[in-house]
């Protein structure tokens, strides 16, 4: 029995690979070239449980036929986490929102073609952009959950590319879920999604540590790097939630019964700039003349600043205590430093 991985060379994934590494489980993984998939390989030691397959264009509706044909026999677990995650876009429907849908769609598709009877799991990466509504997230009276989707419209997303990147996750966690409902009586599988909000913790492999990080954790990253007098971005609020307990989410939406057909919202609470300046100086004293201080009672850590992000459902099914602000901070600034050998 294997696991299938899609984009397995990504942030997330790479935690994804590592856990099931870890418990046994035989790896397929996908990315989009032979150097990257060579290059996980690598990282890995060379893992007997783990063998990559080249995907190199996601937006073709056929691209995972023939890693289906070939493994279809064998997979019984689908981990969908190949999506594109990025800003830096001219053109939101094609660079965005098409290849996020039809990556989505066309490995639902070709499960149908070619393992209908085999898989048993699937299970996409979501995020909680699939779920945000940016008109509420000061209104200190709502609450977002599992039940409700971003309003943005196929049109109206395309207005800038943050927008366009939480609409794409809207629009092919809805067509996966439709697949599902559609195709009950010619697939065997059952789904699930992780919705995550804003991601911290450190890479697997510390090579992965480059000048500017991943998005999410380019939010700390910025931080370390921008300088002493730079001012604290006083509208910097978001949640968090570590990576590490994302991986660990995506085997329990597979290995538990509870989990079929649940959208599992990942979030550990509110944080702004200011929180990560209070951790790096009482944490790291060689940063103290290199980052800002700030205004250290400005931090809204542990309080509710807006709209509340309710994962109690998700906390319920998982039962697992999520890793606090603390720890994330510390272990994603401590690997870049010490990569960096600035510790």
């Amino acid at each position: 029995m294997s696991v299938f991985v899609s984009g397995a060379t990504g942030y997330i994934a790479q935690h994804i690979v590592q856990q099931l590494l870890e418990q046994n489980y035989k790896v397929i993984g996908s990315a989009r070239s032979q150097t990257k998939c060579d290059n996980l390989i690598k990282n890995f030691e060379n893992n007997p449980n783990l063998s990559m397959v080249v995907v190199s264009d996601i937006s073709r509706l056929d691209a995972f036929n023939e890693t289906f044909q070939k493994y279809g026999g064998d997979i019984r677990i689908v981990l969908h986490t190949a999506s594109p995650f990025h800003f830096d876009v001219t053109d939101v429907e094609k660079e965005l929102l098409i290849p996020a849908c039809n990556g989505t769609l066309g490995i639902l598709e070709s499960i149908k073609k070619y393992a209908p009877d085999k898989v048993e799991r699937v299970v996409i990466t979501s995020s909680f952009g699939a779920i945000i509504d940016f008109t509420k997230l000061n209104d200190k009276t709502f609450t977002f959950n599992e039940t409700l989707w971003n309003p943005d419209t196929w049109e109206s997303c395309q207005s800038n590319p943050v927008s366009g990147y939480c609409a794409s996750k809207k629009f092919a966690e809805q067509a996966a879920w439709k697949f599902w409902e559609q195709n009950k009586d010619f697939v065997n599988f059952k789904l699930a999604t992780v919705n995550p909000v804003n991601v911290f913790g450190p890479q697997v492999f510390d090579s992965d540590i480059k000048r500017t990080m991943n998005c999410s954790c380019e939010v700390i990253n910025s931080i370390l790097t921008a300088g002493p007098e730079v001012p604290v971005n006083p509208n910097s609020k978001n949640q968090f939630i570590d990576v590490r307990d994302i991986a660990k989410a995506h085997l329990q939406a597979f290995q538990k019964e509870n989990t079929i057909g649940k959208r599992l919202i990942l979030s550990c609470g509110d944080f702004n700039d200011q929180d990560i300046l209070n951790v790096l100086n009482t944490d790291f004293p060689s940063l103290r003349t290199k980052v800002p201080v700030g205004s250290p009672d400005s931090g809204i850590l542990g309080t509710h600043t807006g709209a509340i992000v309710d994962c109690s459902k998700t906390k319920e099914i998982l039962g697992f205590e999520f890793i606090d602000f603390k720890k994330t901070v510390n272990d994603t600034v401590e690997q870049i430093l010490r990569v960096r050998r600035e510790l």
